[in-house]
C-alpha cells in the first residue's frame, strides 16, 4: 500500500475572510492560490485600471490600456483577466471585497462597536462616497433590472441594512424597509441625481441621514 502523499504547502497569501461575496469573476480558491508574485502583478493590474477609470471612466478602461499603465504586456492582461468585462468586474470585485471588510470588522461607526443607528447613518454614507468615486464603473457592471436585485453583492449589502434595521427597530419590517433605503443608494440614481441633476455628493448624504432619522425616529446629527 503506498504512502499517503504529503499535505500541499499553505499559500503564502492571506486567506481572505469567507463572509466576503464576491461577484463571480475570480473565485476565492483560484486567488488563494495564486503565487506571491502573480498576486502582486494582479494587485498592480487593479490599481492600473482604478486609476484609469477615475481619470477617464470606465470607457477609458481597455485591456491595453491597463497593459500600459501597469508596464507590462498587453497578454498578460488577458491572460490574468480574460477580456474587458472580466477585468471590469474583477476591479469591481477588488472594491466590493474592500467595502464588505469594512463594515464587517473595520472600525466603528461603519464596523462593529457602534449603535445600529449610527452604523446604518454611517453605512449609506460610506456606500454613497464608494459610489461617486467609481460611478462609471458601477454603471457599466449593472446586470440590468432583471438580476440587479438578485446579484450576490446586493443582496448581501441589504441583508446587512436589514440586521441593522432589525436591531434598531424590533418588531418592524425590516426586509421591505431594506429594499427602500437601498433603493436611496441605486448608483442609476446616483448618476442621475449628480451627474444629470447637478446636485454635489454632499446633499444626497444630508438627505441619507434625514431619510435614517425618519425612518428609526431619531434625531439626526446634522
Amino acid at each position: 500500500m503506498s504512502a499517503a502523499p504529503p499535505p500541499a504547502p499553505e499559500s503564502r497569501e492571506a486567506a481572505v475572510p469567507p463572509e466576503l461575496l464576491q461577484l463571480g469573476a475570480v473565485g476565492d480558491q483560484d486567488e488563494t492560490c495564486l503565487r506571491a508574485d502573480a498576486a502582486r502583478n494582479r494587485a498592480r493590474l487593479l490599481d492600473a485600471a482604478a486609476r484609469l477609470v477615475a481619470e477617464h471612466g470606465a470607457a477609458g478602461v481597455t485591456m491595453e490600456a491597463v497593459a500600459a499603465a501597469a508596464s507590462v504586456g498587453k497578454g498578460t492582461v488577458f491572460r490574468r483577466f480574460g477580456d474587458r468585462t472580466g477585468l471590469l468586474m474583477a476591479l469591481l470585485d477588488h472594491s466590493e471585497k474592500k467595502f464588505q471588510a469594512a463594515f464587517l470588522s473595520g472600525p466603528p461607526p461603519l464596523g462593529p462597536g457602534a449603535a445600529p443607528v449610527d452604523r446604518l447613518r454611517a453605512f449609506g454614507c460610506a456606500l454613497l462616497r464608494r459610489t461617486g468615486d467609481e460611478l462609471e464603473l458601477q454603471l457599466a457592471a449593472d446586470p440590468g433590472p432583471e438580476r440587479r436585485y438578485g446579484s450576490p453583492p446586493r443582496q448581501f449589502l441589504r441583508g446587512h441594512v436589514a440586521l441593522l434595521l432589525r436591531q434598531a427597530l424590533p418588531g418592524e419590517e425590516a426586509e421591505l424597509l431594506s429594499y427602500t433605503l437601498m433603493a436611496y443608494l441605486d448608483p442609476a440614481q446616483i448618476h442621475h441625481l449628480t451627474r444629470q441633476r447637478g446636485m454635489p455628493l454632499a446633499r444626497l448624504e444630508e438627505g441619507w441621514l434625514d431619510l435614517v432619522a425618519r425612518l428609526t425616529r431619531t434625531r439626526s446629527p446634522h
